[in-house]
């Protein structure tokens, strides 16, 4: 299972590295248009895991300021990381 979030978070980070290009140096065409919208989508859906993560585990967990990062940068992937340490 590790090796599977390991991977997601490859994958996660290497979308958010091809749409920041696309925001710093847009991309020609449509593809510009979506990959902009998709980074907007993506951002919002990653702060709202980050709140997830601070209203339903920040109780139960000791969270510093890097455990939100990881979170708002590899969303789900993260998330499972750290329910999995709740069940150990």
């Amino acid at each position: 299972m590790s090796a599977a979030i390991n991977l997601g978070k490859l994958v996660t980070l290497i979308g958010w590295a091809v749409m920041i290009a696309n925001a710093l140096h847009p991309f020609a065409g449509m593809i510009g248009v979506v990959l902009l919208g998709l980074l907007m989508a993506t951002a919002a859906m990653h702060l709202a895991q980050v709140a997830i993560l601070h209203f339903s585990l920040g109780s139960r967990l000791s969270l510093s300021l890097a455990d939100y990062g990881q979170v708002l940068v590899f969303g789900a992937f993260a998330l499972l990381q750290y329910h999995r340490k709740l069940q150990q």
